[in-house]
């Protein structure tokens, strides 16, 4: 595996800010041609920090493309949303559309926050110190996808174990790619199920009002994908906007005073800490101008969604600011590619952050600072998070 010393400059962080040298080459221009070459697909290509210039590519789907080169259009793995363009893309994401409405997600509030505080039981249980990303910020979103996807309750324990073994990580890679094929294998026992007897559930639904129109194989990969995405970003966004808060003791102070700033709160933490730093690479199908230069029919182009989320037209930049309007911005996705489960990350860090504050009013790291170990890959985060109060 990579060391996180192997990745591209976009791809690296400075604790919780881009590293300086992705914020100067941001500040002198909105593309740089330039080395993407820890995605092996890329090489040299373009790199994208400027906001417009961002906006512009992930919402131009007619000329940029998502697919990886010399895949004659089926993605490398089935069911994974950001590598299709329409009309797959279109056709897949209404399967799933429905499932993450306003009404749906207000269904599953109670859920969420039965599950919030449940995990912060586990937490004060385990006594001081405890790692709060073993006891909330992993659990909170496995236990919540569990309940959005139906899986039986006998089953989550192994469940979160797969997900937990099968993420990216800089060692254990045999084990990781076990983890990853029994994962798969249960999603596809779990779709055999829903296929004889569809419940209430995402996948129950989908297959009651779609069945006919996907494929056992899609509905696998579409499971896996928005189950394993929806557990890691979310679970990076709890750490690391826990962490946040805690750096920012200001900031931590406005929101344990004033809970109707919680959704100011969740949608800056949510654009200052851009836990996907970059957007899934494009590939330009035509020649295109964009902020000044020429990209080439099949140039490889790399936005950057921290530099572009730091240096945003109302000039939000670095600060820290919950009590701020909401700044636009790309953390989320831009476009057709937008994050289809935005609306439950915001529900679950909506009820997750003003939580922890109520229950824990002296928390506080247990370690320095320094002994805090990030990680890497997207998602960014935090490996453990040793807390007390």
């Amino acid at each position: 595996m990579a060391r996180p010393t192997d990745l591209s400059m976009h791809n690296r962080r400075d604790r919780l800010d881009p590293l300086p040298e992705l914020t100067g080459l941001s500040a002198r221009a909105p593309l740089t041609r330039t080395d993407l070459t820890d995605d092996p697909s890329a090489g040299t290509g373009w790199l994208v920090t400027g906001h417009d210039e961002v906006r512009a590519v992930l919402g131009d789907t007619e000329r940029f493309s998502t697919q990886l080169p010399g895949t004659s259009g089926r993605p490398a793995q089935v069911g994974n949303l950001v590598q299709y363009d329409p009309p797959d893309h279109t056709r897949l994401r209404q399967l799933l559309a429905p499932e993450f409405t306003v009404r749906r997600m207000r269904g599953l509030e109670p859920a969420v926050d039965r599950i919030v505080e449940d995990c912060l039981d586990s937490l004060e249980k385990a006594g001081r110190p405890a790692d709060f990303m073993r006891h909330v910020a992993w659990s909170v979103p496995g236990l919540v996808m569990c309940e959005l996807f139906g899986v039986p309750r006998d089953d989550r324990a192994e469940l979160a174990r797969l997900l937990k073994v099968g993420r990216p990580a800089f060692r254990g890679r045999r084990a990781q790619v076990t983890a990853g094929g029994a994962y798969l294998a249960y999603m596809g026992r779990l779709v055999a199920r829903k296929r004889r007897d569809p419940g209430d559930d995402l996948l129950g639904r989908v297959v009651r009002e779609h069945g006919a129109e996907v494929s056992d194989e899609e509905l696998v990969g579409l499971g896996a994908f928005v189950m394993g995405s929806g557990v890691e970003n979310v679970a990076a966004m709890l750490g690391l906007g826990v962490l946040a808060l805690l750096e920012h003791p200001g900031q931590l102070e406005q929101l344990r005073a004033r809970p109707e700033l919680t959704d100011h709160a969740v949608e800056e933490l949510i654009r200052y800490l851009s836990v996907i730093p970059t957007a899934t690479p494009r590939t330009a199908r035509e020649d295109v101008t964009l902020g000044g230069q020429v990209i080439k029919a099949g140039d490889r182009v790399a936005c950057s969604l921290i530099a572009a989320n730091r240096g945003t037209p109302e000039g939000t930049a670095d600060d820290l600011d919950i009590t701020r309007d909401a700044a636009p911005h790309v953390a989320l996705g831009h476009g057709i590619h937008y994050c289809i489960g935005a609306s439950l990350v915001r529900m679950e860090l909506r009820s997750a952050y003003p939580a922890v504050l109520r229950r824990f009013p002296a928390l506080r790291l247990a370690v320095p600072p320094d002994e805090i170990q990030f990680r890497p890959q997207a998602p960014y985060g935090v490996e453990t998070l040793p807390v007390t109060w």
